[in-house]
């Protein structure tokens, strides 16, 4: 039982966990670097929030948006 803990262990220290290792030795060289995955977090929930916006405009704008309060049930 202990070998297969070990092996749980194994896995993740040195295989699953090796790209995070590599971005925590880069921080010491430069910031944006290490912080490479959060920058690109970002962007993509800033695309995300543009496009979602952008639906929100053409839906508003044809007037199929249901904006009463009785919409749901639960605003009754």
């Amino acid at each position: 039982m202990k070998a297969f803990f070990e092996g749980i262990q194994y896995l993740f220290v040195n295989i699953l966990f090796a790209p995070l290792d590599f971005l925590r030795s880069l921080e010491l060289r430069t910031w944006f670097g290490a912080n490479l995955i959060n920058w690109v977090f970002m962007a993509i929930c800033a695309a995300a929030m543009v496009y979602w916006i952008k639906q929100l405009r053409i839906f508003d704008e044809a007037g199929t948006e249901n904006q009463d309060t009785t919409a749901h049930s639960f605003l009754k």
